[in-house]
């Protein structure tokens, strides 16, 4: 008898891994950012100069909204859990994830450089802030980061009583990164939620303004950040050639091209726009078919 050894069938990886290691550390790295920019915040307090707020085209030219703020705020917070829904009920979700916390992340770690080393006036001069201490310290830093953070930095809690985080602007950072994770992952045919995401965003950004919660210079930067970075992010990660070195490689050349190279070293190609019910039950709704792209 003869025995003729047959080795295992070869298994190719995953087009779409889910890594979820990855993804948690994806989410400590925007949890820290986060963390940065409540400290920076914190500290960007006691150097706001008591000075008329700067000139400002759009700001000089309307009276002044106090409810645009709150209005902005509500915008916000309908559009992050619906661009959750969106995410959480993706095929990909993990990749998802993790690339809205790297991005997240990174638009942080802009916004406490940028806040603290240039600080402006206040917008609004009736804007509350808390009294300053005169001093800072890392017990004042840690208690008025925590209370930041316990308040996710909206003024509609109440516990967003710290002035000076201007530059740029975190409620167009979030109005517009959701408008480009629903607009990017959903199907084309859904284009009246795009739209409606397209207006909220705007609608959001316009009642920042009018509320003078922000400069427009911090909303115009926030805008140009923001887009940039999520185009640039997905075009590195859409191409198979820009994952590899090479001296035409221009983008090889950002300071952040090695995190992202770990994170999206192993999605081969572009990801789908596939939708699944993400609980394993009832499984009448946990079909693994693939659904229509567009």
């Amino acid at each position: 008898m003869v025995k003729i050894p047959i080795p295992a069938p070869h298994r190719d990886q995953p087009r779409f891994p889910k890594e979820k290691f990855k993804t948690l550390l994806a989410f400590v790295f925007l949890f820290f950012n986060w963390v940065l920019t409540t400290c920076t915040l914190s500290m960007t307090h006691e150097r706001v100069p008591n000075y008329a707020p700067l000139p400002d085209a759009v700001l000089d030219s309307i009276e002044v909204q106090e409810w645009g703020l709150t209005v902005s705020e509500i915008l916000i917070i309908v559009s992050i859990y619906i661009c959750i829904l969106v995410v959480l009920f993706h095929k990909h979700r993990w990749i998802l994830f993790r690339r809205v916390f790297v991005i997240m992340g990174l638009l942080y770690l802009y916004r406490s450089i940028t806040m603290y080393v240039t600080v402006l006036p206040l917008a609004n001069p009736n804007t509350y802030c808390s009294p300053k201490a005169n001093h800072t310290t890392p017990i004042l830093v840690i208690k008025r980061a925590l209370q930041l953070l316990s308040g996710f930095g909206l003024s509609i809690n109440g516990k967003q009583t710290f002035c000076g985080d201007y530059i740029y602007s975190g409620h167009t950072v979030c109005l517009v990164l959701a408008y480009l994770v629903v607009r990017e992952y959903t199907p084309r045919r859904w284009w009246l939620l795009h739209w409606l995401f397209g207006l909220i965003a705007i609608g959001g950004v316009v009642m920042v303004l009018i509320s003078r919660g922000h400069y427009t210079v911090d909303c115009v930067i926030a805008y140009y950040i923001t887009t940039r970075t999520f185009y640039i992010y997905h075009t590195l990660a859409n191409n198979a050639n820009l994952k590899e070195s090479s001296p035409n490689n221009f983008f090889e050349r950002l300071w952040w091209y090695p995190l992202f190279w770990r994170f999206e070293c192993n999605v081969q190609g572009v990801v789908p726009r596939h939708y699944e019910w993400p609980l394993p039950w009832p499984r009448r709704w946990s079909s693994k078919n693939p659904q229509r792209t567009s």
